[in-house]
């Protein structure tokens, strides 16, 4: 996830690939973008590297059939906010037309606002979906460390039932199709992305017993993004999962 240059798929992989989704009955759901990638990038370079590895990472979750391409919208490193939104809104466009996808949506990840990305407010992320006009192929993934950072208090259920409401005069909680779960090693609107494990941080864990029991979002994938390694990821999920279970 951080280099330009990665091989084509082969005919072979995908296929077997594939085959693990049949044998298993494990259907991915996301591709995460090269972290790399910046299309709002006003380095003529770097901007060229940002939309060529992107129409290329459109192309694979189509060859691989995945239905979402989650991306970081991008920094505009000083050009201002409006102009990078729009750099980025016409970038997707033209990507989506150049790589020829038609199974394919893109996913807008909510970011922590750290620097200069874009993203932070879900008004930027609407007025990028809507700049995009891609209508159903285009949605957003919500970061739940990177909305605490961001100053959206998911901590109660109460700030949720607000976060929520937020998102509905925004972006429409309709386009909301998947979730990364995180703690926040920094305090709310920082506007610095450190992820914690789950009930480690600063959201600490009611948030996340209310978010899996909101029905609203009872069936949109989530995603486990934390430090540790496997080990962690493997006790975190079972915390989620006894939090689902009210055994928290």
């Amino acid at each position: 996830q951080m280099q330009w240059k990665v091989p084509p798929l082969k005919p072979e992989e995908v296929e077997k690939f594939r085959q693990a989704i049949a044998e298993t009955g494990v259907r991915p759901m996301t591709i995460h973008d090269a972290y790399l990638i910046n299309l709002a990038s006003p380095n003529p370079k770097t901007y060229h590297l940002s939309y060529h590895n992107f129409v290329e990472e459109l192309k694979r979750c189509e060859l691989l059939g995945v239905p979402f391409l989650v991306m970081h919208p991008g920094a505009h490193l000083g050009e201002g906010e409006e102009t990078g939104m729009n750099k980025i809104a016409e970038s997707i466009r033209r990507a989506c037309e150049d790589a020829r996808v038609e199974q394919v949506t893109v996913l807008l990840e909510t970011t922590a606002g750290q620097g200069t990305n874009l993203g932070y407010r879900f008004e930027q992320l609407a007025y990028i979906m809507e700049k995009t006009g891609l209508n159903h192929r285009i949605g957003i993934c919500v970061d739940t460390c990177h909305i605490f950072a961001a100053g959206y208090d998911i901590r109660t259920g109460e700030g949720w039932e607000d976060t929520k409401h937020a998102l509905q005069e925004t972006v429409g909680l309709e386009k909301v199709k998947a979730f990364h779960l995180n703690d926040s090693l920094r305090e709310l609107g920082s506007r610095v992305d450190r992820h914690a494990r789950i009930g480690q941080g600063e959201i600490g864990l009611e948030s996340f017993r209310y978010l899996l029991h909101d029905p609203t979002f009872r069936d949109i994938p989530m995603i486990l993004e934390i430090p540790g390694g496997d080990q962690a990821y493997a006790e975190d999920l079972r915390l989620l999962r006894s939090l689902k279970s009210n055994k928290v």
